[in-house]
């Protein structure tokens, strides 16, 4: 768990970082690129490769793939479409994807899950009623593929973790999920990177080597161990504690003017339907003597 809080606190401030100095300025493919370049050279130097079996050399490299690779470039996209608070908020159907997968892992389907997410949508609509466009619905969609991703790599280190060999360190192998998230990440910046728009200021490339070294480096290490070490429900509320730590940083720093009250109405909403699936499957857990 102290891990889980530790990476929170570190990550509230990494939203408004990108918003404020990189997004629209700095190419989003570049800024991707170097963050997760930067957090594979920090773990190459304890990199292991004759410790670990070929099958999970690739189940990691597949992992980092999908939870940083594709995420990142769906993330750093969003940044374009939407302000920072409206990317923090719909960040918020992170544990609802996690509760989703484990059903699909379990051969089980939910319909109830369709309400819940409509009536996310609905909050999602509240925040900005006045000002939608297709841009904005784009941008949604985007940071929910994002935050699939995201599920979907927990889910699956959480699975893939305890097939490790025990007598190795994870530091020794964890090099291998950022070699697979740059394995997305080179080729996205070499089809659709823009070279124009490279960073200019010492500022931009400190708050890149920040976010390589630091936010994705240490970051993404201690996220995946903290989530090996608690149950799937601590890892949900857990995914959910970024989101009001990231506002707090982005609207008593950098962001003073936002509608406050519309996003505090939209985020209950989305906050409500987080918690009527809470205790919806909660319930039909009971029901089932599921613990």
């Amino acid at each position: 768990m102290g891990y889980l809080i530790g990476v929170t606190t570190l990550w509230a401030f990494s939203f408004s970082l990108i918003g404020v100095y990189l997004s629209g300025q700095v190419d989003s493919y570049f800024a991707v690129l170097t963050r997760i370049g930067l957090a594979a050279l920090v773990f190459l130097i304890w990199l292991r490769p004759r410790h670990l079996p070929l099958e999970h050399v690739l189940g990691l490299m597949a992992i980092g793939a999908v939870q940083l690779g594709a995420m990142y470039i769906g993330f750093y996209q969003s940044f374009l479409l939407l302000s920072v608070p409206e990317v923090l908020l719909f960040t918020i159907f992170t544990p609802l994807y996690i509760t989703l997968i484990d059903d699909i892992l379990k051969g089980r389907f939910t319909p109830f899950y369709l309400l819940t997410a409509a009536l996310a949508v609905f909050g999602a609509a509240v925040i900005r009623y006045a000002d939608i466009s297709d841009a904005y619905w784009a941008g949604f969609l985007v940071v929910q593929s994002s935050n699939l991703c995201f599920a979907v790599g927990q889910v699956a280190y959480r699975h893939l973790a305890p097939r490790l060999p025990q007598e190795v360190a994870h530091r020794h192998v964890f090099g291998w999920f950022y070699l697979g998230a740059l394995c997305v990440a080179l080729p996205a910046f070499w089809l659709f990177g823009d070279t124009t728009a490279l960073p200019t200021t010492s500022l931009q490339w400190g708050v890149l080597l920040w976010l390589g070294v630091v936010a994705s480096g240490l970051g993404y290490f201690l996220w995946n161990k903290g989530a090996c070490r608690v149950d799937a429900g601590t890892l949900a509320i857990m995914n959910n504690a970024l989101v009001p730590a990231g506002l707090l940083v982005n609207l008593l720093i950098w962001n003073r003017d936002a509608d406050v009250p519309r996003l505090m109405l939209g985020g209950g909403i989305l906050l409500a339907s987080l918690l009527i699936n809470t205790w919806w499957r909660r319930r039909h857990q009971a029901s089932l003597g599921i613990t």
